[in-house]
Parts: C-alpha cells; sequence; structure tokens
C-alpha cells in the first residue's frame, strides 16, 4: 500500500471525509448515519475511507491544522518529554514545546489540542469504516472476507489511537480516561470516567485474526497487532503473561505485513537509512513518500523541523530542533568490560563536546570507552554523520548556548539521497521518504526481555539483551572515519558475561538497554510511564541537565510531580462538551 495520503486516494476521500477533517473537536462531527452509504458501500469506497483511517498514523492533517504536534513518532511526547533530547533551536521557535518539556504545560496548550484530535480524527475514521463495510455486507457488494478484513483493520486501528490517547491522558488515580468512542456511540453521552482499557484490548485482539501476509507493506498484520496488544497489556495492566505469548508468538513466526522476514539487521545504522527503511528490522513502519505530486503532504511532515540548522551542505538546513541531551550522551559510556553504567555513575564523567568551542579552533572529541550507537543516535562534533562528512560543531546549531552541541541523526536522510528521498523544491528538504520505524525488532526482542523478567520466565531476558548487544558490538557496523577502516571514536562494547546475569538486575539492564537502544524514538516517557519512574528518573535527569550551560535557560526552575505522569486533558475539548470531560488532575 503506497503512503495513505496520495493525490489519487484524496481524490476519492476528500468529499467523504470534509465533514470529519474540518471540524474542530470529535464530538463536532457529523454522525456516522449521516455518511452516504449508496456511494461508499463499495469495495474501493470502504478501502478508500480505511486508507483515510490508516492516513492518521502519522499524526498529520491538513483539516485540523496538525503536522509536529501531533507526530507519532513521539519526538514531542516520548523523547522530548523523557528527556532524551530537547527542543533544540532557540527560545522563541515553537515556544508552546518549552512548558511541555519543563513539566508546566497547561491544559490550553495547543500542541494537546492538535494530538487530542488527531487521535479521535483517526478513530472517526475508523468508525466510519466500518459503518460502510457493514454497509457493503448488506448490500452483497462485498464478500464476508473482505468485510471481516475491513473490521478486523479498522477495529484494530482504533484500538492502536485510543491506546495512544489513554498513554497521554488516563490517569488512574483520579478515575478520569478519555472517551471511548465506535460506530454506535451517542457522543451526546460521552464521559471520560469509564475505564475503557478493556474495549482497547478488545479492538486490539480483533486485528490478532488477520492474517500475517497482507501484500501491502503499510497495512496492519497479525504480526503488528499483536506487538501493539502486548504494548497495551503491559502498559494498562501489567499484564506480562499475557503480552509474553504475544511477543513469543512474534518471535517464532511474525512477518512483516507484506509477509516478509522480521529480524535484527545485521548492523546497527542500517536501521536508519531511508533506503533500507522497510527491511528485516522493521515490523512496521509508517510509511512517507516524496516527489509524488502531492508537494510534500505525504512525506514526513511530523519530523520536519528535526534537522541540523544551516545553509549550505547539512542535512535538511531547517530547523535545528531535536537536540539530544548531555545525560542521554553521557549514557553511551562504557565501563572496562565494555557495558553501561547501570548504576547511574555514568554522569560522573561528561563526554566532552565543543560547547562554546569556535569552529576554527583546534577541536578533540572524547577519548574515553563508548557505546558505538551513541554515534548513529546523536550527531556531534569531529563524527561523521552519514555522509555529509564530520559534524562541524555548533555552526550545525541554531543556539548553541540555548539546546547545547549535539544533533539529531537517526531520522536524517543521507547527502546521496537528497532529491531522491526528500522533496525536491519545498521549503526544506526536511520533507523525506524516511518512515518511522513505529515497531522494530529489537523493541519487540526488549519488550519480551522485560516480560520475561517480571513473570521470572526464561533466562529473565538475559539472553535477547545480550543479541542486541552483539549486534552493537559488530566492528562493520561502527561509525568510521573517512579512511573507512578507523573507528571515528574509542568504541568499546561487549555482552553480559556469563550464562545468566548473575549479580546484575534484570530489569535494571533491560531498563537501560531500552535507553541506549531505542533512544531518540519517541519510547522514553512512556516506557518510564509503564514501570513507575517517570517523577524519580526525570527529577534525576532534569537536576544533572540544569547545570549544563544551557540548562538554566531551558529548565529554569522546572520540577516533576505526581501530576507529570501524564498530560491535562485539552481545556478545548473540556469546554465544546460542556463539562461533560473532566479534568484529570
Amino acid at each position: 500500500m503506497k503512503k495513505t495520503k496520495y493525490l489519487s486516494v484524496i481524490a476519492v476521500i476528500t468529499g467523504l471525509l470534509l465533514m470529519h477533517s474540518c471540524n474542530e473537536s470529535f464530538l463536532e462531527i457529523t454522525p456516522n448515519g449521516a455518511l452516504d452509504v449508496s456511494v461508499l458501500a463499495t469495495y474501493e469506497g470502504v478501502d478508500a475511507l480505511l486508507i483515510g483511517a490508516y492516513s492518521m498514523i502519522d499524526g498529520y492533517d491538513a483539516g485540523i491544522g496538525a503536522g509536529w504536534e501531533a507526530a507519532s513518532s513521539g519526538w514531542v511526547y516520548g523523547s522530548i518529554r523523557g528527556m532524551e533530547s530537547n527542543k533544540g533551536t532557540d527560545s522563541g521557535d515553537q515556544p508552546d514545546i518549552n512548558p511541555l518539556q519543563t513539566y508546566s504545560e497547561t491544559a490550553s496548550n495547543p500542541y494537546l489540542n492538535f494530538k487530542w484530535r488527531a487521535c479521535y480524527e483517526g478513530i472517526s475514521r475508523c468508525n466510519s469504516t466500518i459503518v460502510a463495510a457493514m454497509a457493503a455486507e448488506t448490500a452483497g457488494t462485498i464478500t464476508l472476507d473482505e468485510a471481516t478484513s475491513f473490521y478486523q483493520q479498522a477495529k484494530a486501528l482504533r484500538g492502536v489511537y485510543h491506546f495512544w490517547a489513554w498513554k497521554m491522558w488516563a490517569d488512574r488515580s483520579s478515575n478520569t480516561f478519555v472517551p471511548y468512542v465506535d460506530e454506535t456511540t451517542d457522543q451526546s453521552t460521552l464521559t471520560n470516567t469509564d475505564d475503557i482499557r478493556t474495549k482497547i484490548i478488545e479492538d486490539l485482539t480483533a486485528g490478532t485474526n488477520l492474517p500475517t501476509d497482507m501484500k501491502q507493506i503499510g497495512r496492519f498484520n497479525k504480526t503488528v497487532c499483536q506487538v501493539f496488544l502486548a504494548k497495551a497489556q503491559m502498559q494498562m495492566f501489567g499484564n506480562y503473561s499475557a503480552a509474553l505469548a504475544l511477543l513469543e508468538n512474534v518471535e517464532s513466526s511474525g512477518t512483516n505485513p507484506a509477509g516478509g522476514e522480521i529480524g535484527l539487521m545485521d548492523l546497527y545504522g542500517d536501521i536508519f537509512d531511508a533506503s533500507k527503511r522497510n527491511e528485516k528490522e522493521a515490523v512496521y513502519t509508517v510509511q512517507y513518500s516524496v516527489n509524488d505530486n502531492s508537494g510534500g503532504w505525504n512525506a514526513g511532515r511530523g519530523e520536519v523541523l528535526n534537522f541540523p540548522y544551516k545553509s549550505g551542505l547539512s542535512p535538511g538546513g531547517c530547523c535545528g530542533f531535536f537536540n539530544p541531551t548531555q545525560d542521554f550522551v553521557n549514557s553511551f559510556r562504557t565501563d572496562a568490560g565494555g557495558l553501561p553504567f547501570l548504576d547511574n555513575s555514568y554522569n560522573d564523567e561528561e563526554v566532552t563536546s565543543d560547547q562554546g568551542i569556535a569552529i576554527d579552533a583546534v577541536y578533540i572529541t572524547y577519548p574515553g570507552q563508548l557505546d558505538p550507537r551513541l554515534d548513529w543516535s546523536a550527531g556531534r562534533r569531529g563524527i561523521p554523520y552519514w555522509d555529509w562528512g564530520p559534524h562541524t560543531g555548533q555552526d550545525w546549531i541554531r543556539d548553541q548556548s540555548y539546546s547545547g552541541p549535539y544533533s539529531p541523526k537517526k531520522q536524517v536522510y543521507k547527502q546521496s539521497q537528497e532529491g531522491t528521498l526528500t522533496e525536491v523544491g519545498n521549503w526544506t528538504s526536511g520533507y523525506t521518504a524516511n518512515g518511522y520505524r513505529m515497531i522494530r525488532y529489537a523493541d519487540v526482542l526488549l519488550l519480551k526481555a522485560e516480560c520475561e523478567a517480571m513473570t521470572t520466565s526464561g533466562d529473565l531476558g538475559f539472553g535477547e539483551v545480550n543479541m542486541i548487544r552483539a549486534r552493537a558490538a559488530n566492528t562493520d557496523g561502527f561509525v568510521m572515519l573517512a579512511d573507512g577502516v578507523t573507528p571515528a571514536a574509542n568504541y568499546v562494547i561487549n555482552v553480559y558475561p556469563g550464562a545468566d546475569w548473575g549479580a546484575v538486575d534484570p530489569m535494571t539492564a533491560i531498563k537501560f538497554e531500552r535507553k541506549i537502544e531505542l533512544g531518540q524514538e519517541g519510547h522514553r516517557y512512556y516506557d518510564l510511564q509503564r514501570w513507575g519512574d517517570v517523577q524519580t528518573e526525570l527529577t534525576r535527569i532534569l537536576t544533572y541537565e540544569r547545570e549544563m550551560p544551557w540548562g538554566g535557560l531551558l529548565y529554569g526552575s522546572a520540577s516533576i510531580g505526581p501530576e507529570d505522569v501524564n498530560f491535562p486533558i485539552p481545556q478545548r475539548q473540556i469546554d465544546v462538551t460542556n463539562g461533560k470531560l473532566i479534568q484529570n488532575r
């Protein structure tokens, strides 16, 4: 399946979905009964609606104006909020992110309303698909098997959109959740005081009956839905036994949506190469495309800000957002045995940078031992940055005194890919085809490891963690200097020794491995939510980051309380319900 907002698709569904995409909240959507089923009740009509439902998976919709504010890559809510990154850029650009990174946002923050509307726009489109499929099945214009596939895909998508909303806004301590909306819902009766977790599980479970081979890479298949269901069981219920069974099945017989092999890529850096976005590590990649006559609508609009800020020879050319934190960079320091500092003493020594050092001054990169995954996760001075040559330091940073010395890297394209995997003729080449790896195989292995540790099953995740570390230790995957044979830094990494964890606490190691393996990929804040670590872990990092030369400007007097384990429900949504929705704090 091509990216789901292609102009050919838009031509079919724009009129059908206009009533949905132009409203200010999900509660202002025209009731499903108003849909013209005589137009929709065909295979093509239902499939067009389903494609429209898939199209919200990237969080972008022109009708509601959401783009980076609702990006499913989670760079704002998962990574900046999780303190893997700061906002970057300067203090004046996108100022609504500032309170999100200082844990001081209010319910009126427009980013939160964009994210809410994107989730419920996706839900509305799923419900429209189901209504149309029911009409088509009744009319006999689609077969029972076709109808079943439409129902299963639409319900699974609906479950994912509700799950995202639940992670953002549900607060069990105050008995406030998010509304559940299906094709039968009377929206005038909606509240957010009902626990909707079992309904989310039911929707996601419907998708586990899909085939493993959907023939098209952009659709959900059984494997994708099993992973989402496992994540939901872990996050919402702490049901590690149920999740483990699902993940074991994925490991033994899972495929990507086109029926292809899944597994670890041989080289860590290859995971993020735009030309390899759908290879075996990608259990599910959100599909982006460029130069398809859409003007960049199908490209990675949610990530378009997250490139080095420099005119001339640098990727993207704009806008300097999403800069890795010093704590994140320090986390890749390794001890004498090539293992991480699990006691968090990695911050006892700082990975040195070019902070405040002129670009024409002599600069020596940090000589200490590092996990090689650092230089695929963060751009830093003197280290080759894909094929763009060495990162040159502060001239790639919009305001180093505000956001520090590092650049994002994982979502950035190669110089050799400009013009083919980037949009030509737009205001920035940051519109790319480098789809977001929403689920990758290493994530699956680490989730399985977590389930084993939490249920005292198997080897408590020892084998899964070492598989991932062994891949990172492959010297063929190190970032190399221009000669192609000399490692760009002092990379020293090993697997955990022995046949089991020994004296190492399994969950401590698994948590740390998720941080360094999946860093900058939008998972961190939600991981901390699941573990109950938001307040303690982020307070520790905030205390450290505030001492950085840029820390005072970024974080000021920020503090993290128990109310910061989620986000306030958008005030706009409370207002349009005349108070039927209540605030979660």
